[in-house]
């Protein structure tokens, strides 16, 4: 028996989630945009949190299901390392970890670019070629700029801009998928 891609139907998820979600980037962005240094700080120390929880539940879990127990060990006294260092330093992690995300991006462009360039020269064309000069550029530009102040404030506000966009967005779709 056959059964073509679109006879498969899914389930989606209920309208109002995605109102909810959609109303919490909205608020989230908002703050952003107002209060960033706050807004910032509220969400590291809430990562901080998150990785306590989730490295006690990995070493939870590493007695409920034995394979891999070592990497499970590592890994939950990782994130509780992680989590500890940041509630005991809120301020500087409010610095380092938006740093750290945009010297990731940095070398994340840099690597996409050399990939497109090769791509290019291998017969992907010269629109694979610019994307490459241009991922190369700009990954040079966030690992050169990763740690300045400005650098981080751009990540806040480009991250308040697409959580205002994606609310909107979602709010569009709960409606959407509401009728």
């Amino acid at each position: 028996m056959t059964v073509s891609a679109l006879a498969f139907e899914t389930e989606r998820s209920p309208w109002w989630l995605h109102l909810i979600a959609g109303l919490f980037n909205i608020i989230l962005g908002l703050l952003l945009l107002t209060t960033p240094v706050k807004t910032v700080v509220l969400l590291v120390l809430a990562l901080g949190i998150f990785w306590i929880v989730e490295g006690l539940m990995t070493l939870v879990w590493m007695f409920v299901d034995h394979t891999a127990w070592g990497w499970k060990l590592f890994i939950g006294l990782l994130s509780i390392i992680a989590g500890i260092i940041i509630l005991r330093h809120p301020l500087v992690s409010a610095v380092s970890i938006p740093a750290l995300i945009i010297l990731l991006m940095g070398i994340q462009g840099l690597i996409s670019g050399l990939f497109s360039i090769v791509l290019a020269f291998k017969g992907g064309g010269l629109g694979s070629g610019i994307f490459g000069a241009l991922s190369i550029l700009f990954g040079l530009v966030l690992v050169a700029n990763y740690a300045s102040l400005g650098a981080i404030a751009a990540l806040v506000l480009v991250s308040a801009i697409f959580l205002l966009v994606g609310g909107v967005a979602q709010i569009f779709q709960a409606f959407q998928q509401r009728q």
